[in-house]
């Protein structure tokens, strides 16, 4: 037990050291700046890439807004806290699943309202409204080098942008101030389908006239007198009489009817393309957005920009719900790791289990020769005498017995006369007599009785068993007991 607790206390001292040495090495190391190459948009990040500025300000104002910490299918679900505007800044750290996209879409459809922020937006989360679609086109992307918090390298070059019409979302935006590397957006529109009288669907095409049929020439007129007598000998089958030609009635399809998609804001670049395009799905709307520079932390003070991200956002009114949960903060993406993030406390539980492994490895080594494992005597020392005297008297070996307890009884008695422990047994009784005054003879006779059965002589279990009561009577007067003896000289 001593061992194993000065193990214990080893390892606890060297897991203080490491602790320790840990938070004395430990150095803060300030965050750099933010990259546009790899963005964080999202709303906990104070960076130049990231929204927390519009976040703080449109709860500041008094717009409800809160941070979606779970998955889409939530939305779907009924209750006071179901939001009204469901916000996706940026390309997100967990892209949307599939499921996650249909299930998104499937409470748009219900009356919500998607707001999507991004250069490049994930297709998934643009569904086509009837026939009208919605892309993005990027002309030039960031790199490495070019750090959100540089004005100039991230706006150089682009002209400011004025709303091409009064709508909600433009509400008193005179200029925006966008990136160079803000997306295009194109809505385009499919081709119509024509559904035929004759049930096929195929794309709309007019009649074409059927044209005349052409007359044979002069110089085949003998040609076929040839042919004549060969027509005779094989009938050709009959021909269908012709019929005419029918008239390719098509009606148009009802999503023909869908309203096209509304472009608020032109990017400023030559030929059609916008910087701000929403359109109906559903019941709700979808609200594209092709540059997150417009409401990042860096660019959301330039301009009007603020005024348009907040009619971007909570135009509509509502709850307000910033996707956090494809921002790696979702409430089922490990938080403790999170929160411990950028301390050294992760490291300290790493050294922790180093060391715990360690000490389960070594415990399994044999670092030594083999040693035999301990045995421990179970059986106690009344136990070995009862089965002692229980072969004895099985085997009739009474001499045995008598020579057990005689021979501890005449080494006491050596002792206790001061002669050697071959001494004769007339020489040993005198002495003993001498010093106890008991009768010489009778501890003659006594001894040399005991001698005389350990030497073979024939003796009853009656007699050994009187033998046996004398010495111990002997050993009691005289008080030489081997068991007293032996506790005294112990203590």
């Amino acid at each position: 037990m001593k061992g194993r607790l000065a193990i214990f206390l080893t390892v606890v001292v060297v897991l203080v050291v490491l602790v320790a040495l840990n938070a004395a090495s430990y150095v803060r190391v300030e965050r750099p700046g933010d990259w546009e190459f790899a963005p964080d948009r999202s709303t906990m990040n104070a960076g130049a890439t990231g929204t927390r500025a519009l976040f703080e300000y449109l709860q500041q104002s008094g717009h409800a807004v809160t941070r979606w910490g779970q998955p889409p299918a939530a939305l779907l679900a009924g209750g006071r806290e179901r939001p009204s505007t469901f916000v996706v800044v940026g390309r997100t750290r967990h892209e949307f699943e599939k499921e996650e996209a249909e299930q998104l879409l499937q409470w748009v459809r219900r009356g919500g309202r998607l707001v999507v922020i991004d250069r490049e937006p994930d297709a998934r989360l643009l569904p086509a409204s009837g026939r009208w679609r919605v892309a993005s086109q990027i002309f030039e992307y960031p790199g490495p080098g070019v750090g959100a918090a540089d004005v100039e390298a991230m706006t150089g070059g682009a002209p400011l942008v004025e709303p091409s019409q009064p709508t909600a979302l433009t509400r008193d935006v005179a200029q925006v101030t966008r990136s160079r590397f803000a997306g295009r957006l194109r809505v385009s529109k499919e081709r119509p389908r024509a559904v035929f009288s004759g049930g096929g669907i195929g794309p709309a095409r007019r009649p074409q006239p059927t044209p005349p049929p052409a007359t044979a020439p002069a110089n085949e007129e003998a040609e076929e007198d040839v042919w004549e007598e060969e027509d005779e000998a094989s009938p050709s089958p009959p021909q269908p009489a012709p019929t005419a030609a029918p008239v390719p009635a098509f009606t148009v399809d009802a999503e023909e009817t869908s309203p096209a998609p509304v472009e608020h804001l032109p990017d400023g670049r030559a030929g059609a393309g916008a910087l701000l395009v929403d359109y109906a799905y559903g019941g709700g709307r979808v609200v594209v957005l092709s540059d997150p520079y417009v409401v990042a932390n860096a660019g959301i003070n330039r301009a009007d920009n603020l005024l348009l991200a907040v009619n971007v956002v909570a135009g509509a009114g509502g709850l307000v719900a910033f996707d956090e949960y494809h921002q790696g903060y979702g409430t089922t993406r490990h938080e403790l790791f999170a929160y411990f993030a950028g301390t050294p406390i992760l490291w300290m539980f790493g050294q922790a289990a180093v060391v715990l492994l360690a000490v389960v490895w070594t415990r399994g080594r044999r670092f030594a020769r083999p040693l035999p494992a301990p045995r421990v005597d179970r059986r106690s020392k009344l136990e070995f005498v009862a089965s002692m005297a229980e072969l004895q008297q099985r085997a009739r070996a009474y001499d045995l017995a008598v020579e057990n307890i005689y021979a501890r009884t005449r080494r006491a008695l050596s002792r206790y006369a001061g002669l050697a422990a071959g001494a004769p047994a007339a020489d040993l009784a005198a002495r003993v007599a001498a010093r106890s005054g008991r009768d010489a003879r009778h501890l003659a006779a006594l001894l040399q009785e005991c001698e005389d059965a350990i030497a073979g002589a024939r003796l009853s279990p009656r007699r050994a068993v009187e033998l046996a009561r004398q010495l111990r009577e002997l050993e009691r007067d005289l008080g030489i007991l081997m068991r007293s003896r032996e506790i005294r000289q112990a203590r």
